[in-house]
């Protein structure tokens, strides 16, 4: 898990350098909270774009995948910061493996919830079909 931060951290630095050094050739004397206000504001933009489009079309068949995702994107970031936070209290220890697990925990019990949604639903329609029927 450490060493999967240590890259992202890396890769995160090294798109910083760029894009200042592509301003500053430029030009532009952006400071760090500028390229922050940027850079943050047009992923930010671009993200709702592509989420939105995707949540409409989904919202045609299901809330549910769009809680699904909602949900699973939620507990990606928590599992990230419980994970952090054990390297840097020394409570626990920081693995990628404990994240793998802890999405698959999420992703197991959200399963269940699905056959047991999908079986209520079946009873139901076969319940209504026989007094229709």
């Amino acid at each position: 898990m450490k060493e999967f931060i240590k890259i992202i951290v890396e890769v995160v630095n090294s798109i910083h350098d760029v894009i200042m050094d592509i301003t500053a050739n430029m030009g532009l004397s952006l400071t760090d909270k500028d390229l922050h206000l940027w850079v943050f504001g047009f992923i930010g933009i671009f993200s709702f774009f592509v989420v939105h489009f995707i949540f409409k079309h989904l919202a045609q068949y299901s809330i549910t995948a769009i809680s699904f995702i909602y949900t699973f994107t939620v507990i990606l970031v928590l599992v990230f910061a419980i994970e952090i936070q054990q390297k840097i209290t020394g409570r626990g220890q920081m693995e990628f493996d404990d994240a793998v697990v802890s999405l698959w925990g999420f992703i197991l019990f959200f399963s269940i919830f699905l056959v047991l949604k999908g079986s209520y639903l079946l009873i139901k329609n076969l319940i209504k079909n026989r007094t229709n029927g």
